[in-house]
């Protein structure tokens, strides 16, 4: 089913982009690192349109050598100044590591903001030009999609079925907005890399530890997770984005076809993040439709509208000082006409 939905996908991508044009493009080889490659964005996605069906869409004129970022040891965080020296042509990054250099990237995921697949994306999409501004103006780096990965949720080693079970715990988190919200929670953040969660949790040094629904299955979490609750966080959002003289040096009918490919390849990531979603809910609890995954039995608690009045306000009280702190006057004020629009959040309210 896997290769259908991808030779589906890449035959709909080749066949929108007009073969006279595909004839008039350039020979050329882009060098693009991508994001984790155990990732689902990554499998599904990722890997398949650099591999096979931009080579396909450009009638073999574009190739790419892609390389995952975790097969290249390289830390997430300097993606971004990597790409600024040209080490690269093109890269997927988790738009929540570039934090680190500037604040301004954790507006799309601020923990707690969206628990909704089409309103995260609505919401980032309002940010986008900020966004694009800000990666032109320091990072030499062209925007050019927007994806997102299934929603980050508690994994626990005990049975949490509402957000005040959380309370005292130790929690592994992965970045400062989430930190933020779990000390809102009245509870311990501890930052601990992806690969060590599963012994962490399995030797008590964390109580629970947040990622998303399918990743953390396919990574083994449910052999020693006993719950998850199912407080959709955050999202994990990533973006493509190019050096900008790179981008700038392409003729036109490249940067055409590229803006063309780039925008069908955000609405499939969407559309993976959606079928992801229904997936790994039916992969944890060992229910037919599990593809994706790997099938387990694990106990999925959802939250009640006082959880979800309760991450209302930790966001205001916490979630939001916290980052306009990290972030300046400036950056707050293009979040409360963009994002904060969208979602009826103000930093004083």
């Amino acid at each position: 089913m896997r290769n259908i939905r991808i030779l589906a996908a890449a035959g709909m991508i080749a066949s929108s982009f007009g073969p006279a044009l595909a004839q008039d493009l350039p020979s050329q080889s882009f060098k693009v690192v991508g994001i984790a490659s155990s990732i689902p964005v990554a499998i599904y996605d990722e890997a398949p349109f650099w591999r096979e069906e931009l080579p396909k869409a450009s009638g073999g004129k574009i190739t790419a050598e892609l390389t995952p970022l975790d097969q290249m040891g390289v830390d997430p965080a300097s993606m971004l100044r990597l790409l600024r020296l040209g080490v690269m042509d093109f890269a997927g990054i988790d738009i929540t590591t570039m934090a680190s250099d500037d604040a301004t990237f954790e507006g799309c995921d601020l923990a707690g903001i969206t628990t909704d697949a089409d309103l995260a994306r609505e919401a980032c999409d309002s940010y986008r030009d900020v966004l694009r501004g800000r990666l032109a103006a320091n990072w030499n780096a062209e925007l050019l999609a927007i994806g997102a990965s299934t929603p980050q949720v508690f994994w626990c080693r005990d049975d949490v079925d509402e957000i005040s079970d959380l309370a005292g715990k130790k929690i592994r988190v992965f970045n400062n907005t989430l930190r933020d919200f779990v000390e809102g929670l009245g509870a311990t953040s501890v930052s601990i890399a992806f690969s060590e969660v599963v012994p962490a949790l399995n030797n008590g040094v964390v109580d629970c530890a947040v990622t998303g629904t399918l990743s953390g299955n396919t990574a083994g979490w449910p052999e020693i997770a006993k719950s998850v609750f199912m407080l959709p966080i955050a999202w994990s959002f990533n973006a493509v984005v190019v050096n900008k003289q790179k981008w700038d040096g392409f003729d036109e009918n490249t940067r055409t076809f590229m803006t063309t490919q780039m925008e069908q390849y955000e609405d499939r990531m969407w559309d993976t993040l959606k079928r992801s979603i229904e997936d790994a809910n039916a992969c944890n609890v060992g229910g037919d439709g599990c593809t994706l995954g790997r099938k387990a039995k694990i106990k999925l608690n959802y939250p009640s509208a006082e959880d979800l009045a309760k991450v209302a306000e930790i966001v205001q009280s916490k979630v939001l000082p916290n980052w306009a702190s990290r972030c300046g006057g400036n950056c707050m004020s293009e979040w409360e006409a963009t994002i904060g629009q969208v979602v009826g959040l103000q930093a004083g309210q």
